[in-house]
């Protein structure tokens, strides 16, 4: 909390003394509906961990806007697992400056993406850590986490070389779910969305096509481009669960399903019509589902997505400075958490800068 300027004195009266700052500016919902950005102490490695020095983070504005919101049903996943005050913020960028006991010394001065949250310094166990080893922009790269939540759910979906895809859903996720499928070879790849911003982050790739379900029948148009095949995959990147029911019209029979989102509350599903009957295979996929280690069946875990996620940018195979909407300085981040509650219509990639 900033110190009030103080008032002018005469005689021999002393001007207060402004508070002294900790040093460590750290972004914390203290509870349901209200942001601040705190003061607090630098914090210090323990045994296995890096203290690192922070460049850019991403605010996640689904799950970040909804813990901070508190906008999901009692005794949901969401409900269980949010207890205040949160400390917001998984897509961190920054420098290592101190180790803790046990740590390798290669590890100081390496830039990583980490799992820390929105404040200046963070510390993070050295396991849990993707080095950046291309020279990239670090804005660029704050977005691999949920790149890998999303390389995780298309690899799940089993998709292959020229099969169609419908994302339903265009923020971050359906944003990059929409890359990734066209970059695994489906074609064409449907990006859904009623909003006109949101459409228009899409790569402008004849084989990525904008559909907005207000002006257009998602329905005739997949029909049309997929030559009557309809669509071999589906994915949910919406968060809502009323509209679950209806994305399966544009499935194939024994087409895959796969929920990409964290769906806030029930879905109303009839099994028969919407599984059984068509034998669709519904799929979900969590972050937490990667493989905790490597093997020669599934060596695909969130360390080894990560490194992909930075190989791919490095090679310019991922556009991510077109999701990028809005860059700010860390001391803007609670105005900037107000505004994006009251309206987010126009946010896509809300980058936090902590070198100011």
């Amino acid at each position: 909390m900033k110190a009030k300027n103080p008032k002018s004195h005469s005689g021999s009266k002393k001007p207060a003394r402004k508070a002294k700052s900790a040093g460590n500016p750290t972004v914390v919902f203290p509870e349901k509906g209200k942001v601040v950005l705190e003061d607090r102490q630098p914090p210090v490695p323990g045994i296995g961990e890096l203290l690192i020095q922070t460049e850019r983070t991403l605010i996640s504005t689904g799950t970040e806007l909804t813990m901070m919101t508190g906008d999901f049903p009692p005794g949901s996943f969401w409900d269980n697992y949010t207890r205040y005050p949160v400390l917001p913020g998984y897509c961190n960028i920054g420098t290592v400056i101190g180790l803790g006991k046990d740590v390798d010394k290669k590890w100081l001065g390496q830039r990583v993406g980490s799992w820390g949250g929105h404040a200046r310094q963070v510390v993070v166990p050295a396991a849990e850590c993707r080095p950046v080893l291309h020279d990239i922009p670090s804005e660029q790269a704050a977005f691999f986490t949920l790149g890998e939540i999303v390389m995780h759910g298309v690899r799940r979906s089993g998709i292959r070389w020229g099969e169609s895809a419908v994302v339903n859903g265009l923020g971050l996720i359906g944003q990059l779910a929409v890359q990734f499928c066209h970059i695994a070879g489906a074609r064409p790849v449907f990006g859904v969305d009623i909003s006109p911003n949101r459409l228009g982050y899409l790569p402008e790739f004849p084989s990525i096509v904008p559909v907005n379900p207000v002006t257009t029948s998602i329905v005739e148009k997949v029909h049309r481009l997929t030559r009557e095949r309809k669509a071999d995959v589906v994915f949910e990147t919406t968060g809502n669960p009323d509209l679950i029911p209806k994305q399966f019209e544009v499935l194939r029979d024994q087409g895959r399903y796969v929920v990409l989102s964290s769906p806030r509350g029930k879905t109303s599903f009839d099994f028969h019509d919407l599984c059984c009957a068509p034998s669709y295979t519904i799929i979900g996929s969590h972050n937490y589902s990667h493989p905790k280690y490597a093997t020669p069946d599934n060596p695909w875990t969130l360390l080894r997505d990560g490194e992909l996620f930075f190989d791919y940018l490095a090679e310019g195979a991922l556009q991510i400075e077109r999701l990028i909407s809005h860059r700010s300085s860390y001391t803007e981040a609670c105005a900037l958490y107000e505004a994006l509650v009251r309206d987010r219509s126009t946010a896509m990639g809300v980058i936090l800068d902590w070198t100011a």
